[in-house]
């Protein structure tokens, strides 16, 4: 990923390739929180190395895509720079709409450590070490560039609003705070390029904070994931698309009628930015034969039978495509959430006790119920029958025209299942 900060721009940057038509209306794109504590953070780092005050920063998101973002509070004392942001959805519904997002930088560890205080809650969860210092700082000790060694070391921890990770199976590490690998990196790339610039030593304490995030993640699925005492800082491209549900399914469908014109006879399709990343990374594709369908797998198979395609291939993560197991075609947890009921009655079939069905029930990620199999060696079965099922709803659907495998995974196991004609079919998509 590249990340480069350039001098910002007058007027407001427009992203017209990534307006939404739908509900005879544009629909404007956001910028995720990741990108709020990016711009935050390099504004602090001005103030706080340069003793400039921004009005304005540009951030380059890992989309490519470009956001002016302004700075709406600013203050510099005792060695501390705080800069603030107001994260901005565009027009989709998100609960952190309008939040204020914060950022502070010192290179004072006593000041630092200051603001290690959260709620109670979430304060018995932290990573703890001799003293009253915590642990859970991520930290970043970035590249020499032209041979020259920065002589800074970057840590990065949450603060207020910002929840705490209390349960295995997701992005971060139990007993650190809630902010993703993508938003780490953004925000010290943007704090870097400061400190390099200005020839900064030593090491750099950068917090980042959500006021009202405590509040906010009632609204959430955080407390339900385990993430105690606020919302996640998340982010996988830096950039907030809209959801509509009717913009999606014509884009979903205007992709797929692209693909066929091109003579594209096989499909390649993934929910998200975690299908895809899997496929690049360990399957060695990219989605030039392929496209993201979001949660509406069932739509896209019927899209794909129409526009004539032969061959779909639907890669996922457990998560989601644990649910097709029972029939669900629409994965979001609106519609649906039978990740659990699913993993405890084909664990019963393998033979799994009725106290392993019940832990297996009390889980609320998939990565918990996978270690609750893998310790009884029943993982590699309960997935046999999980794969089978899934390949007999997706055939059911798709009919007998389209061709439909699946390859399920997880970012912890890798590939956990496939469907029996998978591996062929991938071998006819890499074959172009």
């Amino acid at each position: 990923m590249v990340f480069k900060q350039q001098e910002y721009l007058e007027g407001q940057y427009t992203l017209e390739k990534q307006d939404t038509y739908g509900e005879q209306k544009n629909m404007r794109c956001g910028y995720t929180t990741g990108t709020c504590g990016a711009a935050a953070a390099f504004a602090a780092a001005a103030l706080l190395f340069e003793e400039e005050e921004l009005a304005k920063v540009q951030v380059e998101t890992p989309k490519g895509l470009s956001f002016q973002i302004d700075i709406v509070q600013s203050q510099l004392e005792d060695g501390m720079a705080c800069c603030g942001v107001i994260k901005d959805s565009g027009d989709d519904p998100d609960v952190t709409n309008g939040a204020l997002v914060f950022v502070s930088i010192t290179q004072n560890p006593e000041l630092a450590f200051q603001k290690e205080g959260t709620d109670e809650k979430a304060e018995e969860h932290l990573v703890k070490k001799e003293g009253s210092m915590s642990e859970n700082w991520y930290t970043c000790q970035p590249e020499a560039e032209d041979g020259e060694k920065p002589e800074f070391t970057l840590y990065l921890k949450g603060g207020r609003g910002i929840g705490i990770v209390t349960r295995e199976g997701l992005n971060c590490p139990v007993g650190m705070w809630a902010i993703n690998p993508v938003p780490r990196e953004m925000i010290f790339q943007q704090v870097a390029l400061v400190c390099r610039r200005c020839k900064i030593s030593g090491p750099v304490y950068i917090t980042i904070e959500i006021p009202e995030g405590e509040s906010l993640a009632e609204k959430t699925m955080n407390p339900q994931l385990g993430i105690i005492g606020g919302l996640s800082v998340l982010g996988t491209s830096g950039v907030v698309e809209p959801m509509s549900e009717h913009a999606l399914l014509e884009t979903i469908r205007l992709e797929i009628s692209q693909k066929a014109a091109e003579g594209i006879h096989n499909l390649l399709v993934v929910p998200g930015n975690y299908g895809a990343d899997f496929v690049s990374r360990y399957m060695g594709m990219s989605l030039e034969h392929g496209i993201k369908c979001s949660n509406f797998i069932g739509s896209t198979i019927d899209m794909a039978a129409e526009a004539g395609m032969e061959g779909l291939l639907l890669v996922g993560h457990g998560g989601k495509l644990l649910k097709l197991a029972a029939g669900v075609m629409n994965t979001h947890s609106s519609i649906a959430d039978c990740r659990m009921e699913c993993l405890a009655a084909y664990g019963a079939a393998q033979g799994a006790s009725m106290e392993m069905v019940q832990k297996i029930l009390a889980c609320v990620t998939v990565e918990e119920a996978f270690q609750i199999l893998e310790e009884s060696s029943l993982l590699d079965s309960v997935m046999e029958m999980v794969m089978e099922r899934i390949s007999a709803h997706l055939k059911r659907r798709a009919g007998s025209s389209l061709l439909i495998e699946a390859v399920l995974f997880t970012n912890e196991r890798g590939i956990l299942g496939t469907t029996p004609g998978a591996i062929a079919l991938l071998g006819k998509l890499a074959g172009g």
